[in-house]
């Protein structure tokens, strides 16, 4: 990784250059993949802890109007009327076929407002969806320069308490308005107890310095970030989960409510319907390699005879667990934790067995 020009840069990238930040490009941004510390120490840290991740790539969009919760309703499998004031709802938008375009946070600030965070990669495609579909409703969609940053860890409260921003009255999954501007939610993308906020952009340095002056944190690159999501087994939109995967074989069902599964009103019901009907030939499942070898996206899933019976999406070291990790799709009759399955890396045939997700505990601070 070197720190040649990949595209579009973070608001804050002086001060990643300055905490001898390697760059790499991730979803057209040059984004700080490891400090000095390195991954693993990265991770730990984060861990035990709070780490402090730049995610200014991704995208908030204020959603708002007289028909905003009947317009999300309609984009998104859910309903939005019914996320409740100051609450956040993990979900999706899905195409036609119910496969999904990205995943989504969103949260609802009013009966008319809510607030969606989409994912760097897709910000484009999904205003260009959100703007295609919101003709017949009356609702305006603001695309908002922010910097977006995550605290994550067991620490992650105190560090922001002390940084002046008490976020303690929140658990997981709600959210808050704590300053014009701002946005912040008890959520995260680590397994971790933790805070991810937006603000301003020209009140950012300020903020994070405040934030770095405590001993307890440390900026954490995009490496970690994806060895911390994979340990606690959560997707990566375009690895994991991409349009040519349903929420059934993800396994990510249970963030639609049933009766919006049944009844709603949504772009793929019809679709979802008929895959869940059907029910899934591949699922999503953990893999653990069978010694220190990790097994890494792309790699083929191999039965006992050599068969190809799935394909692995994301993969790599999991350091709070101390062996390798990954995730990938494997046919139905072989999802069974436990189950012996293989692969091959550069030649040599690597045996991995079927493991339940997460790898590692969640650890979010719940009501």
């Amino acid at each position: 990784m070197s720190n040649v020009d990949t595209g579009r840069h973070l608001p804050l990238e002086a001060l990643h250059i300055a905490a001898g930040a390697k760059f790499g490009g991730f979803a057209g941004w040059n984004m700080p993949i490891t400090y000095p510390a390195g991954v693993m120490k990265e991770h730990l840290h984060t861990r035990e802890k709070a780490g402090l991740f730049d995610i200014s790539h991704m995208q908030l969009f204020l959603v708002e109007g007289a028909g905003a919760a009947t317009f999300l309703s309609f984009v998104c499998p859910l309903d939005a009327s019914a996320i409740g004031i100051g609450k956040c709802k993990y979900t999706m938008l899905l195409n036609d076929k119910a496969g999904i375009i990205d995943d989504l946070i969103i949260t609802q600030l009013s009966p008319t407002r809510f607030m969606v965070v989409a994912n760097a990669g897709n910000a484009a495609k999904d205003e260009a969806h959100f703007r295609t579909n919101a003709g017949n409703f009356d609702v305006t969609i603001e695309a908002l320069p922010r910097v977006l940053i995550a605290l994550q860890g067991p620490d992650a409260e105190s560090v922001l308490t002390n940084a002046g921003l008490d976020l303690s009255t929140l658990t997981f999954m709600t959210a808050t308005e704590p300053r014009p501007g701002w946005f912040a939610s008890r959520s995260g993308y680590t397994g971790e107890d933790g805070f991810e906020v937006a603000m301003p952009i020209e009140e950012a340095e300020a903020f994070v310095a405040k934030i770095l002056a405590d001993e307890r944190a440390m900026w954490i690159g995009l490496a970690a970030r994806d060895s911390l999501r994979l340990e606690a087994g959560l997707c990566l939109h375009g690895q994991d989960i991409d349009e040519t995967t349903d929420p059934v074989m993800a396994g990510i069902l249970w963030a639609i409510p049933k009766p919006v599964r049944e009844s709603g009103n949504f772009i793929g019901a019809d679709a979802l319907r008929a895959i869940i009907a059907a029910g899934a030939k591949e699922k999503r499942v953990g893999l653990k390699p069978v010694g220190r070898q990790p097994v890494r996206a792309g790699a083929p899933i191999l039965d006992a005879v050599g068969n190809t019976v799935g394909r692995v999406t994301s993969g790599g070291f999991g350091p709070s667990v101390g062996h390798p990790v990954a995730m990938g799709y494997v046919a139905k009759e072989l999802a069974e934790p436990g189950t012996t399955l293989f692969t091959e890396v550069r030649g040599n045939r690597l045996e991995l067995q079927v493991a339940p997700l997460p790898f590692t505990p969640h650890r979010y601070r719940k009501g």
